[in-house]
């Protein structure tokens, strides 16, 4: 579908336009785009392909690995759904769209929110996944977003009208933050946060308690000194990463010295992207040892492993290398600006989140694969979205809907112009859960296209559960 695009970053030479013209050519858009017709979905067969898709993006992963991907998948529609950014990627380009872009999560469905800890060791509440980060309309986050709702209150037995209305809530979140942020100053949006205060004042009473004590022992049990036990320890005189095949090994294939080397070269390059404080504070510790990791269900397959280094005292760090591949929004919304994948990585990350890992960079492998590193697990705090029931996802879906306003307010430049498309209506609200159950269903129908490969042997599958 072609549509204009108004997505120039200003310049500070440029005029800055009254917030009443921004908000006044927000609202215009929807003599082009009405709110309502974000509600339809209708997939153009000839155009998207699910399994097609699926097993394009399998070119350059690990291939003993792919299988444990589509055993993922395999699970249910919601791990389907966390699998296939790629495929909603095709669907979302054929829907309508007001022109106007952000730098945007590309993979915004619910579970890639959570809690982690900044630099100054406080937990913040936002999104922690930008592997497909990508300047593109700001209705696909919101779109991936929404729809995660209805298939995670399906996955956990609720109802359908359950999962809309935590859809509509979330939808209805965004719209009434992004208003709040486009009338605050560009600093303020800047250092605007969301931490354990503002989440437990959405909390009902009867659950602080429970969330306040999870989030405390998530901050205590998370650091790389609290995970040294379980992943590693003594090994013939040698500090090495414990094996646990399939999902963490050391490389059969590779010499350990050969692979020292590689992971040596590859220290190197990330240490070059970091500035000169965070550089200082890497080379006070030394390489150790490092092994491949599985992540995630999308990720599975892509090269990813965990580094082992150590201080003068013994203390321990923890880093992930993740392969940073070309997102699936590109094909869609035009190529990435950074021809180095990983950098597209880490620079989307720092526009949208409030605070990044001090380690944050990107790498160059010998083998010509390219990712970036972060620390593992620190203090990184998981939803138990399978656990909540229908007033809880609701309140989770608030929650959500008012971190992707924020994300998108810091990074973008036209949040007055968005607010004044959503205007102050529950118009966009109710379509996004119209379009919520539609896309939920096709969700289930590509899970079952799934199934049909399996069992045709196009695809093969591991369990790992």
């Amino acid at each position: 579908m072609a549509r204009e695009r108004i997505d120039a970053p200003p310049r500070p030479s440029d005029p800055v336009l009254p917030a009443a013209e921004l908000l006044a050519a927000g609202k215009a858009l929807r003599d082009k785009v009405p709110r309502q017709a974000h509600a339809d979905f209708k997939r153009r067969k000839a155009e998207v392909d699910p399994i097609a898709i699926l097993l394009a993006s399998d070119a350059g992963r690990l291939e003993h690995l792919v299988p444990i991907r589509y055993g993922r998948m395999l699970q249910s529609p919601f791990t389907f759904y966390r699998g296939s950014a790629a495929v909603m990627a095709a669907d979302l380009a054929g829907t309508p769209a007001t022109g106007l872009r952000f730098q945007t999560c590309g993979d915004c469905h619910l579970l890639n929110f959570g809690g982690f800890a900044t630099p100054e060791r406080n937990i913040l509440f936002d999104i922690n996944d930008f592997d497909e980060t990508l300047p593109a309309p700001w209705e696909w986050d919101v779109k991936r977003l929404v729809a995660s709702f209805v298939l995670a209150a399906r996955s956990n037995g609720l109802k359908d009208s359950d999962g809309r209305a935590a859809a509509v809530t979330c939808a209805r979140s965004y719209r009434e933050h992004m208003r709040a942020y486009a009338e605050m100053s560009p600093l303020e949006v800047w250092y605007s946060r969301i931490g354990v205060a503002e989440v437990l004042d959405l909390a009902p009473r009867s659950e602080r308690k429970r969330i306040e004590a999870r989030i405390l022992k998530a901050s205590a049990g998370s650091s790389s000194e609290a995970v040294y036990p379980e992943l590693a320890g003594l090994v013939g005189g040698k500090i090495r990463i414990h094996d646990a095949p399939p999902l963490i090994y050391h490389p059969s294939d590779v010499e350990p010295e050969v692979l020292l080397e590689m992971m040596t070269a590859g220290l190197n390059a990330y240490r070059a992207t970091l500035a000169d404080d965070r550089r200082a504070l890497l080379d006070r510790y030394r390489l150790v040892d490092g092994a491949m990791k599985v992540v995630g269900i999308g990720s599975v397959g892509t090269f990813c492993y965990i580094t082992l280094m150590m201080s003068a005292n013994n203390d321990p760090l923890f880093l992930q290398w993740k392969e940073a591949r070309r997102s699936v929004l590109e094909p869609y919304s035009g190529k990435s600006a950074y021809s180095h994948p990983g950098q597209r990585v880490v620079t989307g990350q720092r526009l949208m989140q409030p605070a990044t890992d001090v380690f944050m960079g990107w790498t160059s492998g010998v083998k010509g694969r390219m990712g970036y590193v972060r620390q593992l697990r620190d203090a990184k705090i998981k939803p138990l979205v399978e656990t909540l029931d229908a007033g809880l996802l609701t309140l989770y879906g608030q929650l959500c809907g008012w971190v992707l306003a924020r994300a998108h307010a810091k990074a973008g430049n036209a949040q007055l112009m968005i607010s004044g498309y959503l205007g102050t209506s529950d118009k966009f609200d109710e379509a996004m859960g119209g379009f919520a159950v539609a896309y939920a269903d096709q969700t289930e129908r590509d899970h079952a296209m799934l199934k049909a490969a399996v069992r045709a042997g196009t695809i093969a599958v591991e369990l790992d559960y």
